[in-house]
């Protein structure tokens, strides 16, 4: 049976928004062009915890305060939040490395596809520092490597690349299953106007 839970802006942590309030401040500066791939892989872990962060956030936030909702255990609650925390940022960090590297290959002609193993791998390890669960990465590591072996690298960064991380924020988002389908249509989209911002500054700032 799916638990309803009460959200309070004061049960969020200040450190959940540093990566947020950094983004929107960097919003206004030049953007620095990409030219090798250790600021590629800085680019896929900034914007995919922004986008992750910022969404699910702002889903709870909608949902603060309604009639449907009950008072529950604030440490519990917390714990849920920072599981649906890493599980969605996991998967957003698969579509942006999917569809970085499908953009190099097909717009720019580099052909090191294999490099987004790398990448991805890379940031998982220095996500181990910062607090994300092994078991998590674990499982990330499994379901990137299975996407990875039936890819299609030529049309990837066309087709539809941010759907699993868009599903992802609606099937771990803490919210009551009756609410969630109600919400269901705003959620999804609510991720890939995000990620649609994501693609331009990206293809603006890539220099490969």
């Amino acid at each position: 049976m799916a638990l309803k839970y009460r959200f309070n802006l004061k049960d969020i942590k200040l450190e959940d928004f540093k990566v947020y309030l950094l983004a929107m401040f960097k919003s206004i500066l030049p953007k620095k062009k990409i030219k090798d791939l250790s600021e590629l892989e800085d680019f896929i872990q900034k914007k995919s915890a922004w986008v992750s962060q910022v969404t699910l956030y702002g889903y709870l936030k909608t949902r603060m305060g309604t009639k449907y909702v009950l008072h529950f255990d604030d440490e519990k609650f917390l714990g849920s939040i920072n599981t649906a925390k890493w599980n969605i940022y996991s998967i957003a960090l698969q579509d942006l490395t999917f569809y970085t590297l499908s953009y190099l290959k097909v717009i720019k002609n580099y052909q090191n596809t294999e490099k987004s193993k790398i990448i991805y791998n890379s940031i998982l390890d220095k996500e181990k520092n910062n607090g994300m669960p092994e078991d998590i990465i674990n499982s990330a590591k499994i379901i990137f490597q299975e996407r990875y072996d039936n890819i299609d690298w030529e049309k990837y960064f066309i087709n539809l690349p941010f759907n699993k991380s868009a599903l992802a924020l609606y099937d771990w988002a803490p919210i009551a299953e009756e609410l969630k389908t109600l919400d269901r249509k705003i959620v999804l989209n609510s991720m890939i106007l995000k990620w649609d911002n994501i693609k331009e500054e990206f293809e603006k700032i890539i220099n490969f």
